[in-house]
């Protein structure tokens, strides 16, 4: 079965997940153009989860994707819900100088724990989307179960062959295999995330010999190039990010799609100072403070004390240097402001006869 078959799309095209950055209207355009829209639902309670999945079903009748990130705990992190007051407290007085330029006064202890993962899933599961995609590990056999019991298609992330394997092994749908181009988090879950950065290039032909199951090229996908490459690689289709986050109907800030547009493929960096986990992006004032002040808290505390300044800087509008710039590799390559004009693009690098 191909990937626009098990997806029920018309072109093998998804829209990359942004978690804090999704949009209902992005997601909708992606859709609605033939594609597979996904939403990114980090951080959502169940409540919230069912209003988003509501406002996007006004949006479209269309296939989507909602995006969910796995409970998983690297090395030296903490539950989400058992964080440590002296971390805590080292990590706030070393952003001090971040909270004054936002604005905004210091988070105070204790610190609110993240939503519960099965009161998400519950909720998203009840959406009904075309596709679950998680990040960050292998779902449970039981989570699997529950979304086929739905008709719902399950994709898993892979940044290594290993992970491919282990992501097929546990009955995931499709994979996607994300290069070490691509913007914002590494989904990386077998080995640290600096261990398992494998170019596209590489890793996409690999990851196709290695398994059955349709494998979705990312990273540094910006135009019909890039797309043509990746099926060329053997992937069935391909997902693409920083090229939409650059368009009008991104939640971005304008001034984050403006620094996309602009950049080069060799001024991002790989930086665990905004949330506690690698992500690329461009650096900026907050990530060099934030290394240089070597009081940085694991995820997720350290993405939950820069959320106060940057959803801050943020709504501003004219604060970059307290942003978190995700973008990938191929960023300067975005030059469409609309995501139809970017997904009519990319599609004219889909093979005639891939379906």
């Amino acid at each position: 079965m191909s990937l626009s078959t098990m997806l029920g799309i018309d072109t093998p095209i998804v829209l990359g997940p942004f978690g804090g950055l999704s949009s209902v209207a992005l997601t909708a355009a992606v859709s609605e153009a033939g594609g597979l829209g996904s939403y990114g639902l980090y951080g959502f309670d169940g409540a919230r989860v069912r209003a988003v999945a509501a406002e996007l079903r006004e949006a479209t009748s269309r296939p989507i994707a909602l995006n969910l990130w796995l409970p998983h705990r690297e090395a030296g992190e903490h539950e989400q819900d058992v964080f440590d007051q002296a971390e805590f407290d080292r990590a706030v007085a070393g952003m001090a100088d971040l909270f004054a330029q936002a604005g905004v006064l210091p988070p105070e202890w204790p610190v609110a724990p993240l939503p519960d993962f099965e009161e998400q899933l519950e909720a998203a599961l009840d959406a009904r989307p075309a596709a679950l995609s998680f990040v960050f590990g292998v779902p449970a056999p039981d989570v699997i179960e529950r979304a086929h019991s739905r008709g719902i298609a399950v994709i898993g992330a892979a940044t290594t062959v290993a992970e491919a394997r282990v992501l097929e092994a546990g009955g995931v749908d499709a994979i996607v295999a994300s290069g070490a181009e691509a913007a914002g988090h590494r989904p990386s879950f077998l080995l640290e995330a600096e261990r398992s950065l494998v170019g596209g290039l590489a890793l996409i032909p690999q990851v196709v010999d290695a398994v059955r199951v349709p494998v979705i090229a990312a990273g540094g996908i910006a135009d019909r190039r890039q797309v043509a490459a990746a099926f060329a690689l053997g992937a069935s289709g391909v997902q693409a990010g920083t090229v939409f986050l650059a368009t009008a109907q991104s939640a971005a800030p304008a001034i984050h799609r403006e620094r996309i547009r602009s950049a080069l493929a060799a001024d991002t960096v790989l930086t665990r100072a905004m949330s506690g986990r690698l992500a690329r992006g461009l650096p900026n004032l907050a990530v060099r403070a934030i290394e240089s002040s070597g009081s940085a808290a694991t995820f997720p505390l350290q993405n939950i004390l820069t959320g106060v300044f940057r959803r801050a800087a943020s709504a501003a509008g004219d604060q970059p240097e307290l942003l978190s710039l995700w973008m990938g590799q191929s960023a300067g390559l975005s030059r469409l402001d609309d995501a139809s004009e970017v997904f009519a693009e990319l599609a004219a690098g889909v093979p005639d006869a891939v379906g």
